[in-house]
């Protein structure tokens, strides 16, 4: 794969603070050694969870969004390394791959003109070599009998990581997001706003459940198509924590049940989370405590068959946090999930 760079012991020496007294998750983490192929790299590691960012922000360009998120990976990796391995987490179940970068793709779309149909329309093809890349990872981690922990980029991620495990699985698979919007925008070419409407038309993904929708932010022609499709269903944030139609709790349940009757993935869009720098950013969202009671709950059956979290923004004042809420986030769903 020429957009994959794997993390090498020299580059997980690098980033590993070590203290007197203290085991870092870095110390005992799995680096995957290339073998003849990719595949044959993932079937022969001894490790339950691979974890790969993504580093690219051409999706969030393509939908008018906020860039930035090209830079999520390394801040997550440095965090996630350096918390520490200790009773409540087996280190050694998990490997690291690396990411895939898209600098010089990257560099093309920083010449294009957000205001320019043309330079949107090609940004649009530009997603879909990226969604290539990222399905056919996905599929060998999957199809190796491993599961995906998927790291940063647009939420145009979503369909690569649906499509891949539904291939590698050969069904369609259902799909839970917590997220502030639908991304269940039109078939006009691939961006962050409709990953999984295109992977719902192609026949990867099968029901859908969209937790903590926006409604100030959601348009009545998505709301509209939404109702008409049985197999999609969706609550709102202000109809359980701003009016209390409904619990917390009570929605967990009704979107587990809807998706956990078969392979389903787990999709954490950080701009479903209040204060926390993303191309969406809100000052009005579900707390990170909540975020992470969401995911634990999720992750807890065997049919959860990846984990994605994207759209944050790393900056200076706030690269540390983003970093942490991430780390904090992939420990939960690995120890729900049976890490």
């Amino acid at each position: 794969m020429d957009h994959l760079k794997l993390l090498s012991e020299s580059d997980l020496n690098s980033l590993v603070v070590t203290r007197k007294d203290e085991i870092k998750f870095g110390e005992h983490i799995q680096l995957v050694p290339y073998h003849t192929s990719i595949y044959d790299s993932f079937l022969n590691l001894d490790v339950q969870y691979i974890i790969f960012g993504i580093c690219e922000d051409v999706g969030v360009f393509a939908n008018g969004g906020k860039q930035g998120t090209s830079n999520a990976w390394h801040t997550v990796l440095k965090s996630l390394l350096n918390v520490q391995s200790n009773g409540f987490l087996k280190a050694k179940n998990i490997a690291i791959l690396g990411y895939l970068d898209y600098t010089e793709l990257q560099l093309k779309v920083a010449s294009f003109d957000a205001a320019n149909p043309s330079d949107v329309s090609r940004a649009r093809k530009k997603v879909s070599r990226i969604d290539e890349d990222v399905s056919f990872l996905v599929s060998q981690i999957v199809k190796a009998g491993k599961t995906p922990i998927v790291i940063g980029g647009g939420h145009n991620n979503a369909y690569g990581c649906i499509k891949g495990t539904s291939l590698a699985l050969n069904s369609p698979i259902n799909a839970v997001n917590f997220d502030a919007h639908t991304d269940f925008r039109p078939e006009e070419g691939r961006h962050s706003g409709n990953g999984f409407s295109y992977a719902y038309a192609e026949g990867f993904l099968k029901n859908y459940f969209v937790f903590g929708l926006h409604e100030n932010y959601t348009s009545h022609a998505i709301i509209k198509t939404m109702n008409k499709l049985k197999n999609v269903q969706f609550n709102t944030y202000e109809a359980v924590r701003v009016r209390k139609e409904s619990s917390f709790n009570k929605e967990l349940k009704r979107a587990f049940d809807h998706v956990s009757g078969t392979f389903y993935g787990i999709e954490i869009d950080l701009d479903a989370i209040r204060h926390i720098n993303t191309s969406a950013k809100t000052p009005s969202g579900y707390s990170t405590d909540k975020a992470r009671t969401f995911l634990s709950f999720m992750a807890k059956n065997t049919n959860a068959k990846y984990l994605h979290i994207c759209e944050g923004i790393p900056e200076d004042d706030n690269d540390t946090l983003l970093g942490k809420l991430v780390s904090f986030l992939i420990t939960d769903f690995i120890k729900a999930h049976g890490g």
